[in-house]
């Protein structure tokens, strides 16, 4: 009776002292995150577009080539193969999804180098419009803090939405429509 006694006291005591631990972890590193609330007014640089007097498309200016794309109009079909490449559980997780970096984590140890990622789409809307691209723990735990805060303030179609028109597609382009017209000369 004392063993176990002594057995339930410890794993409390343990219990305890890491919620206190990630409680202040979780405190210091939510200090200065800028705020998510500007994801609601996305208005990214647009590419200008001149056109001759026909309505036929002769130039376009612009440092980042991105056509901004409602989310209505981006194909079903689309938004379920970058679901299925990038985050299959995105519809289920709060923003972070611990199973998938345990995943990952494994993948490149085996490896030796990085060959997965763990984080989601919503890590990467965090990454993308907030945070810088380095690879740092510190940065990491910032971004699973900026997800789960996204993930509070933003459904899952806004934050997809934010996701698809701001990702880097290759060949300067930004977003997926701007791809389709880079890549396949096609608008969604």
């Amino acid at each position: 009776m004392r063993v176990l006694r002594l057995i339930v006291l410890t794993f409390g005591a343990i219990a305890v002292f890491s919620v206190i631990v990630l409680t202040l972890v979780l405190w210091l590193f939510s200090r200065n995150l800028p705020k998510i609330e500007t994801l609601a007014d996305y208005q990214p640089p647009l590419a200008t577009r001149v056109f001759d007097e026909d309505g036929r498309l002769i130039a376009e200016y612009a440092d980042e080539h991105r056509i901004l794309v409602p989310f209505a109009r981006i194909p079903k079909r689309l938004i379920q193969a970058f679901l299925a490449a990038e985050d299959q559980q995105f519809y289920e997780h709060p923003g972070i999804n611990p199973a998938r970096i345990i995943s990952a984590l494994i993948a490149n140890i085996r490896a030796g180098h990085v060959v997965q990622g763990g984080s989601t789409i919503t890590q990467q809307v965090a990454k993308n419009f907030f945070l810088s691209p380095k690879k740092t723990l510190m940065r990491k735990i910032r971004e699973a803090i900026l997800a789960w805060k996204i993930e509070q303030r933003f459904t899952k179609d806004e934050i997809l939405w934010l996701y698809l028109n701001q990702i880097y597609l290759g060949r300067g382009a930004y977003g997926v429509a701007s791809a389709a017209w880079r890549y396949f000369g096609k608008t969604l």
